[in-house]
């Protein structure tokens, strides 16, 4: 259906304004029409209301066609006008066109009326959206040019071929040219000659491309002065997408080039700090995050700028302080220092020192937090080695002068009750029998004051050349004829096991206590292995215990598979009289005295446990003989070819041991440490790794379950097992998960290198 039609009809006759709204009404419009024949009732006839278009009658009595057509255009209303006729010449036709209708009819002759009215109809709808966008582009041309005059950045247009046609004045302020030297290719001789050539062929190659252009290049001034500049351009396009050129801004980034520069110059001296260093704002946002922080905590400078440190660190914060309790004595002091219990990435505990200060701006206004943070976990390790050290020669003192005067004492109580008998013969039996309890008693009692002086060191013994491997298969046998028949004795003595300069009587004692321990952490049986190696203890080893040194040992090893030492009391396990046994069952000296015996000797012991796993105690004992065995007369260690190898360890200490060793044999490391770790970055550079080094026993997953996730990615993964308290367990399975070789703990460098070397061959 055609549209509704609003028709201005400029005629003196009825009859012929009937016959023009009928033709109209027989092609389907539906007409709005007013008939006028005056100038005045079209005055008010186009006072009224808007029309779509106008139809006149050339002559009228007291109006004509041309009178109704110079009023439209007094009044610029581009309407369609269309003059109508019963007798016109041509020349009074091409005058009426000339003078601005559009087109003209014959009365007698209306055929032509409706195409000649959706002509005009089409034409006037077609110059309407002409002229509106031609007044829409002279709008946003002039903002264009308002916006241009006052924007903070100098503004550039270019045609299709890439010359400056306009630039505001702002251009002239930072390259020192004026628009009139910049036009065309002008502005070229502002960019700084040696940038001028790769920006100039850049910008050549975006305007073919007609593509967008970003750019940070120098201008020269004719002054002399160096600016840089960030420019930034997109391509402009007509209404019938014909590429016209480019619309731009050029920055002065002068200053933030230069305080960038300062930055960065700034950060590269705080990267080479092995501290960890960041910037924090008051909203504890991370500003800043250096090299060091990235290796002490494992997130890289990407992961953490811009994040807020409470949610970031959610799962890995602080423990103590909280962050508003440090901002409030930042905000009293200016400064805080303090210990923190912290968590790496990786989940790895650390005990770190933190500096922090409270930064001002130029007014004296707080704007960040500079944090400085020195991982000490090794230190307070030492440390606490070293106490413990301490008190336990402390308690050692104390015990020996408690231990003497209770052997005074003991002494006049035994000898009565040995002499009394034979003062007093008489006796009945019943004092007999107190006499043989009192006897009894003060025998247990002194045979626990040698075990005290035994621990204070008080009792030397007689030392000479041991063969351990003998003492160990007597304690062996004692144990296989005395302990209860579910718990299963077995050992692994090396063959050509040094010897050593020590007490064998001592010694003997050591090992009853250590197996008479792990008997009782059986009660419903289990399995004791008692197993000795030769060791040569290198500077790393070394580094990883307060009482290590360099040199070679004979280490026995006394394990279980019983209940495991709780976490919360392995550090008083070696504390004299200190136990968990009932009452009347432990006196609480006997690790106290392995402890005593084995230091007195120059050794040292190391204790793995496991709730449910079990308990694996390590004795070392310096060897006298070492120098002279051909096992460790050759000390040239195999090196790398630069192979990645991923460490898997909950222990920090060992991750790290291992990473420097290696890669000071021209290994490439990664660390992780647990399971999930290991298989995140497995599944990132499994192509790249060549061999995994993992711990049996970690948390969240074992080490069991980790390889069997490793050989689902790939079944010909390099796998060497390492365990403190599970090396016969592993061992043993080592055929059935694909294992390719056990290293049992604590390792050397020679046997971690050789271990490597003989899988990668």
């Amino acid at each position: 259906m055609l549209p509704h039609l609003r028709v201005l009809i400029v005629e003196d006759s009825e009859d012929d304004t009937l016959l023009l709204v009928r033709e109209l009404h027989r092609s389907g419009y539906t007409l709005n029409y007013v008939r006028v024949d005056t100038a005045e009732t079209m005055q008010a006839a186009l006072d009224q209301q808007s029309w779509d278009i106008v139809i006149a009658d050339y002559s009228l009595p007291a109006f004509s066609g041309l009178d109704a057509l110079k009023l439209l255009q007094r009044r610029k209303l581009d309407l369609p006008f269309i003059i109508v006729s019963g007798t016109i010449g041509e020349d009074i036709a091409v005058a009426v066109m000339k003078a601005g209708a559009h087109d003209y009819l014959i009365k007698g002759n209306l055929t032509r009326l409706v195409p000649a009215v959706e002509r005009e109809l089409r034409e006037a709808e077609e110059r309407y959206k002409r002229h509106s966008a031609e007044q829409a582009f002279q709008e946003s041309e002039d903002r264009f040019r308002t916006l241009c005059s006052s924007a903070p950045l100098a503004i550039f247009q270019t045609d299709s071929k890439g010359r400056l046609t306009y630039n505001n004045p702002l251009w002239y302020e930072i390259s020192g040219f004026s628009e009139e030297e910049s036009l065309g290719d002008g502005w070229t001789q502002a960019i700084h000659p040696e940038d001028r050539t790769k920006v100039f062929q850049d910008w050549e190659r975006t305007v073919s491309e007609q593509s967008t252009w970003v750019h940070e290049y120098r201008l020269l001034t004719p002054q002399g002065e160096v600016r840089w500049v960030r420019a930034l351009a997109s391509p402009m396009y007509s209404t019938e997408s014909r590429f016209l050129g480019h619309v731009g801004t050029v920055e002065d980034i002068t200053d933030r080039k230069q305080a960038a520069q300062k930055i960065y110059e700034q950060a590269a001296l705080l990267d080479i700090s092995i501290d960890a260093i960041a910037v924090r704002d008051l909203e504890n946002h991370f500003l800043f995050w250096n090299k060091g922080a990235e290796r002490l905590y494992g997130w890289t400078t990407a992961e953490v700028l811009g994040r807020n440190a409470a949610q970031f660190l959610c799962k890995y914060a602080e423990t103590s302080p909280p962050f508003p309790e440090i901002k409030t004595i930042l905000a009293k002091n200016g400064k805080w220092q303090g210990e923190l219990q912290q968590f790496t990435k990786y989940g790895q505990e650390i005990i770190v020192e933190s500096r922090w200060s409270l930064m001002r701006d130029e007014a004296g206004n707080p704007k960040s937090i500079l944090t400085l943070t020195t991982d000490i976990t090794q230190k307070k390790q030492l440390e606490e080695q070293f106490l413990r050290a301490q008190r336990l020669e402390s308690l050692g003192t104390l015990a020996s002068g408690i231990a003497h005067d209770f052997n005074n004492i003991l002494t006049p109580i035994l000898a009565i009750a040995q002499l009394l008998p034979l003062k007093l013969p008489d006796f009945d039996e019943s004092t007999e029998q107190l006499l043989r309890i009192l006897e009894g008693s003060a025998r247990r009692g002194a045979d626990l004051v040698q075990q005290i002086l035994s621990f204070t060191r008080g009792v030397e013994g007689r030392r000479s050349i041991v063969q351990v491997r003998h003492l160990l298969s007597d304690v062996a046998q004692v144990a296989q004829r005395t302990f209860p028949k579910f718990i299963e004795t077995r050992t692994d003595i090396t063959p050509d096991l040094w010897t050593v300069f020590a007490d064998a009587t001592q010694l003997h004692q050591v090992l009853m206590n250590l197996c008479v321990n792990a008997r009782d952490a059986m009660p419903d049986g289990g399995i004791l292995r008692i197993s000795a190696e030769n060791l040569c203890i290198d500077e790393n080893y070394a580094s990883m215990h307060v009482d290590a040194q360099e040199g070679f040992y004979v280490v026995i090893t006394i394990a279980d598979t019983g209940t495991g030492i709780p976490p919360e009391i392995m550090g008083r396990i070696f504390e004299p009289f200190f136990t968990t046994k009932e009452v009347g069952k432990g006196t609480g000296l006997g690790l106290s005295t392995v402890m005593s015996i084995i230091k007195s000797h120059s050794g040292f012991v190391t204790v793995y446990s496991e709730i449910g796993q079990g308990s694996c105690f390590k004795v070392y004992l310096p060897s006298r003989e070492a120098t002279e065995t051909k096992a460790v007369t050759n000390t040239e260690l195999p090196s790398g070819n630069g192979e990645l190898i991923l460490v898997v360890d909950d222990e920090v200490s060992i991750c790290q041991i291992a990473k420097t060793t290696l890669e000071s044999h021209n290994y490439r490391i990664l660390t992780a440490s647990d399971g999930i770790g290991a298989l995140a970055l497995y599944a990132q550079h499994m192509d790249d790794i060549s061999v995994v080094l993992i711990d049996m026993m970690m948390p969240v997953m074992d080490g069991a379950s980790t390889i069997l996730m490793l050989q689902r990615m790939n079944p010909k993964t390099q796998i060497i097992a390492m365990s403190g308290i599970m090396a016969y367990e592993a061992a043993a399975q080592k055929k059935s998960l694909g294992i390719r070789e056990f290293l049992p703990k604590p390792f050397t460098a020679q046997v971690l290198l050789n271990t490597l070397h003989e899988v990668l061959s």
